[in-house]
Parts: C-alpha cells; sequence; structure tokens
C-alpha cells in the first residue's frame, strides 16, 4: 500500500514537471525503488517499535516464569505470542527433558492433544464449502453408514453436533484409552453408546465424536484424515515438521519427554509416550512446536489468511466459532472466580470473555503433555503455550491470562497462587485418602467359585474384551493395554494393585441363576460396564446339525433354526424366532429370561433331544 500511495505521488508531481517522456521514464524508474526501499525501512521501524513495545509490556515475565516453574515443580514449559500475523515472542523455559537436562525451546516438539479437534472441525469445513457434508442437517443424509444409539439420534445428530459436544452421549474415554481399536471400530462402535442426557442440552466432552468426524472426512474424501489435514492445512502453512506419531516425533532433534510427579512426594519421573492414537486420532493426534504452531494461529486470527495467501475458508473459521452450546460458570460459582465469563462452545474450540475481553480457546490433554492455544479476536493477540508433566496442566491457562493481562496492560490477576493453594491441598488430602483405602471390605470372606472359574474372557461390545486369567493362585487381569495381577478384596470382588498412574481397577463377577460366573462388572468412566463371559466358540457344522424339528409333550412341533453368522434360535408356530445366546457347552438361554436353559442332548454324535430347565422342573422336546 505505501509503494502504490508513493508510486501515484511521484506520477502527479513528475507530470507537473516538463521533461521529456525518457527523462519522465527514467526519473520513475529511479524514484520507485527508492520509495519502497524507504517503505521496507519503515515497516522495519515499526517492527522494532512494535518489538520494543512487547518487550517493555512483557518486562518481569522471565522472572515470573522460572518462578512459577519453582512453584509448580514443572520440568518445562514453552510460550509463543502471535500480535497481528507475527510471531513477536517464542521462548522456552526449563528443560524439554528434565532427566537430561536439554533446553525447552521454539522447537520442542511435543503432542498438542486436543487442540487436534479444531484441524478436524476446519478440514469437515472444507468438506461442507465443497458442499460433500453440511453442518446442520442430520449427518445421515450425507453419511448413511453412520449409526447411533437410538432412531432419536440417527434422525437428528449433526455434524456440528458431533463437533460440539452435544449428542448427550458422555465421554467413554476408556473405549479408545490405550487400546487396540481401529478409527473404523470406533466409527461402528458408536450404536453402542447410550444418551445420558438429551441432545443439546448438556455439554459432554466426547472424544469418539471427533473420531467418527476424522472417519467421515476419509469416506468423503477419499483420502485419510491425516494425509487430508497435511495437504489442507500443513502444507500451505509451511508446518513441515509437524505430525501425528511419537515415532515420527522421535526423528526429530528437539522433542519432549514425559514425567510426571509422584502421587505422594514431589519426586518427578519418567514415564512411557503415550502412542495408542491412531483410532483416535482427529481428536488428539497432532505433534507440533512453538514455531509452527504459531502459524496455524495466524491464520485463525486472520481469517485463515497467512503469507499474503488465503489458506483456511474464512467462513468455516466463523462457523467454529459460533457458540453451539453453553458451559457453566463453574469457577465463579464455586470459587468466586469471575474473570472468565459465559463460556460456550463452539466447534473444536470455546468462546468466553475473559475480564470483558473476547478470548477463543483449547486446551490439550495426555499424559505428561498438555497445551492451550488461544487468542483474542478484537485485540489481535494470541497465546500458545506448552506444558509438560501431568500436574502442571494448570499452567496453560495460568500463563496465556497472565500474557494477555501484561499485553493489556491489566493489573495481574494471581492464578499461579490461587491454583497453586488448590494443587497441593488435593494432593494433600488425595495422599490421606489412600490410606483409608478398602474401609468397606468385608473380612473373612472367600470367592464363591474356584479361581479357574472366573479365568475366561468377557466382552462389552463397546468396551471390548476384559480377560482374566489365572497364573499360580493368582488372578490376571488384562484390559486394552493395562495387565495387572488381582487380588481378592471380599466375596466375588477382586482388585489390581494401586498403580503410581492410572490408580486400581476393581472387578465384581455375578453369577447366573444356575451357580456360573458369567459376568464382571467394572466403573469405567462416568458409568458402571458390564461384561458378559463369551462362552466357548461352537463350530458352524455343529450347529447346523442342533436345527431341525421338535417336539414339545403337548405334541406342538417347533423349530430350532441355523442362520450363518446370527446362530440359533427357537422358532414357535404363531411366534417371532427367539436367538438362543450360548451359555457353556451345548447350553443356551433366551435374551429374555436367564433362568431357563436349553441345553441339547447328544449321544453317539447324534441329537437326540432338547431339554429345558426352569426354576419348577425340567421337560425334554425329542428331535424329529
Amino acid at each position: 500500500m505505501l509503494g502504490r500511495k508513493s508510486s501515484g505521488i511521484l506520477k502527479r508531481g513528475v507530470l507537473m514537471t516538463p521533461v521529456s517522456k525518457f527523462r519522465l521514464h527514467s526519473v520513475a524508474n529511479f524514484v520507485r525503488p527508492t520509495l519502497f526501499a524507504l517503505a521496507l525501512i519503515a515497516l522495519g521501524v515499526r517492527a522494532r517499535g512494535q518489538e520494543a513495545d512487547i518487550a517493555k509490556k512483557l518486562q518481569g515475565f522471565d522472572a515470573y516464569m522460572e518462578q512459577t516453574l519453582k512453584d509448580w515443580n514443572t520440568p518445562g514449559v514453552g510460550v509463543g505470542i502471535v500480535v497481528g500475523d507475527k510471531l513477536v515472542f517464542a521462548k522456552g523455559y526449563g528443560y524439554r527433558d528434565y532427566e537430561k537436562k536439554l533446553p525447552f525451546t521454539s522447537k520442542t516438539m511435543q503432542p498438542i492433544a486436543s487442540n487436534s479437534k479444531l484441524f478436524t472441525a476446519v478440514a469437515a469445513g472444507m468438506l461442507v464449502e465443497e458442499g460433500k457434508l453440511t453442518w446442520d442437517k442430520p449427518v445421515r443424509e450425507s453419511v448413511p453408514e453412520i449409526r447411533f444409539y437410538n432412531d432419536e439420534l440417527n434422525n437428528n445428530v449433526t455434524l456440528r453436533d458431533m463437533l460440539s459436544h452435544r449428542t448427550g452421549v458422555t465421554r467413554h474415554d476408556l473405549i479408545w484409552f490405550k487400546s487396540p481399536f481401529t478409527r473404523q471400530e470406533l466409527f461402528d462402535k458408536l450404536k453402542y453408546l447410550e444418551p445420558q442426557e438429551p441432545m443439546r442440552e448438556t455439554f459432554l466432552y466426547n472424544n469418539l465424536m471427533f473420531a467418527a468426524v476424522g472417519q467421515i472426512i476419509e469416506m468423503k474424501s477419499g483420502k485419510k484424515w491425516e494425509d487430508f489435514v497435511r495437504e489442507r492445512i500443513f502444507t500451505p502453512l509451511d508446518m513441515s515438521t509437524t505430525c501425528y506419531t511419537i515415532a515420527d516425533m522421535l526423528k526429530q532433534p528437539d522433542y519432549g519427554a514425559p514425567f510426571r510427579e509422584k502421587r505422594d512426594s514431589f519426586e518427578l519421573y519418567k514415564i512411557p509416550y503415550y502412542e495408542d492414537t491412531e483410532g483416535v486420532a482427529p481428536a488428539g493426534a497432532i505433534i507440533s512446536n512453538i514455531d509452527e504452531l504459531s502459524r496455524w494461529l495466524i491464520a485463525l486470527m486472520n481469517e485463515g489468511k497467512y503469507g499474503g495467501k488465503q489458506v483456511l475458508p474464512a467462513t468455516v473459521l466463523k462457523a467454529a466459532m459460533q457458540p453451539a452450546i453453553a458451559l457453566p460458570n463453574a469457577a465463579g460459582e464455586a470459587l468466586g472466580y469471575w474473570e472468565v465469563l459465559n463460556a460456550a462452545y463452539g466447534m473444536g474450540r470455546q468462546t468466553a470473555s475473559y475480564r470483558g475481553k473476547l478470548l477463543t480457546f483449547h486446551g490439550g490433554d495426555l499424559p505428561g503433555f498438555h497445551s492451550q492455544i488461544s487468542f483474542m479476536p478484537n485485540d489481535k493477540i494470541g497465546v500458545i503455550v506448552l506444558v509438560q508433566t501431568d500436574h502442571s496442566a494448570p499452567l496453560y491457562n495460568i500463563i496465556s491470562y497472565n500474557v494477555y493481562e501484561r499485553l493489556l496492560g491489566m493489573d495481574q490477576t494471581p492464578w499461579s497462587q490461587r491454583q497453586l493453594q488448590q494443587r497441593l491441598a488435593n494432593k494433600k488430602a488425595a495422599t490421606e485418602s489412600r490410606t483409608k483405602a478398602g474401609a468397606d471390605r468385608v473380612p473373612n470372606t472367600k470367592p464363591s467359585h474356584a479361581l479357574g472359574d472366573y479365568a475366561g474372557e468377557y466382552e462389552n461390545a463397546a468396551y471390548g474384551i476384559l480377560k482374566i486369567g489365572l497364573q499360580g493362585d493368582q488372578l490376571q487381569f488384562g484390559f486394552h493395554e493395562f495387565h495387572f495381577p488381582m487380588s481378592h478384596f471380599h466375596y466375588d470382588r477382586f482388585d489390581t494393585p494401586d498403580d503410581e498412574q492410572y490408580g486400581k481397577f476393581s472387578v465384581n463377577f455375578r453369577m447366573n441363576p444356575q451357580g456360573d460366573i458369567d459376568s464382571a462388572v467394572m466403573s469405567l468412566d462416568q458409568a458402571d460396564a458390564v461384561f458378559t463371559r463369551k462362552p466357548a466358540a461352537l463350530e458352524s457344522k455343529l450347529l447346523e446339525k442342533l436345527a431341525g424339528t421338535y417336539l414339545t409333550p403337548g405334541k406342538v412341533k417347533f423349530e430350532v433354526l441355523y442362520r450363518s453368522g446370527a446362530g440359533l434360535a427357537l422358532s414357535f408356530p404363531g411366534g417371532p424366532p427367539q436367538k438362543l445366546i450360548p451359555v457353556k457347552g451345548l447350553q443356551f438361554r433366551t435374551a429374555q429370561f436367564a433362568d431357563i436353559i436349553f441345553e441339547f442332548v447328544v449321544e453317539n454324535g447324534q441329537v437326540k433331544a432338547l431339554k429345558r430347565r426352569d426354576p419348577s422342573g425340567e421337560s425334554t422336546y425329542p428331535r424329529q
């Protein structure tokens, strides 16, 4: 703009001077570059002035950070600040690897976890722009393959509902956490997730919905979510080292190491990287650093523009920021902290008023690594904070708020002191509570069965397989990638050890009316999950052999039907078929009654009869 304006002044000035066309051309060619150079100098002066202004406003910030890391026993933190369309501050504090004492830098790679969600929302929005998806029509109109728990959800859930956590389905994180499920398998499990609340009434965070949207992106674009996001977002933003897996991160020269603080002391210890993110990648697998995330933030802050180009659709960014569901003012109502007010979730990000300023933000959390990317749209200020260690996760809010207050000339809110007091009180209370574990144990009880009777595989349609093994005289717990020994607590309850990182799993076994151990119950996420014992698989040839015509004592003929993939079913005249559910051996039951057993009688390889047993007695139905 300066160049064009200067050139216009030049033309008006020259036209007033009686010179030849040749001289006019020569003077113009001489003056234009000179004015362009002056414009660059002016820009440089302005940039230096801005940097000086930022530096002045951040005076004392380094000391604040050093004290904060010390107070919070935090290994390392990275901070980036974007003003307008430039990264004006990027610095690491402490260590990216506490054990090796390697410094945290602006190039330190680490998982950004749920800050991946906005990438997914924007990617989905690109397909909305192309007419392949819609925000507010039932998603099944575009993706007929998707199935939810009931017809109400099937007929109403929209893409916006899925991306704003307002489906009424709660998170069920232990379906995906440390599990082997693929994205397609997680997509198929949506139909087992019963809603906890009515649609669009309550904010219930759900990573599985974002994983499903990632699968939808693949279905509608023909490209895996990872490839779509890389091609449409990473590459145009020059995010060349940003990746999705720990294996790829470790190929870089500068990356973080995950640590935790011990529960009952302040000792830090290294933990394994969390790597089981493929299935749920669209909800949280992106790995990046301050330098490259700043380019993403610049585009978000400038209606999708980066480097003079329109990289992200402005209409999609606007749609993602529109409030979709309100969040409660929990901090104000519970603690009296009213600085953050009237938060709402859009799609992949939140908005709120921070001390009267519009703020949009999102946090991200995986074991050992935590992040926040935020900006104030009306003030053109953005902040990136990367944090290491789980107990330090609140720092991404604390530090972000402090930066905004400094840059806006506000008094500094004592966020660190407030939340440090909470942290220490909660840590002390948790330590004390563990000394009282087992207070409800009933002494001198024994399991109802021999230990071998508990061993086997138990299945929940949503959560998968619980494997109970027996090693010597001790049961073994196997669920996803969790493997622990189990000890008898009381009656038919067995507990795993109290793990430093994951705590305890407690399994309560249940009997069927016949006295067999047939299910196991665990408290997972927000509710109890029932795992039903898987009977030994019967060969299809045997099932076919069991099918046929049988006769009741009253001379009524009925059929046992077999259908490949569906198993056996009872079919009485005038009634619908009733599926036979395997119990053990040749024993079956129906879904309606657990206390009625149907057992096939086989002698010398020949099916002779079907017996029916219930609490009142036993009947035999000969094979015809």
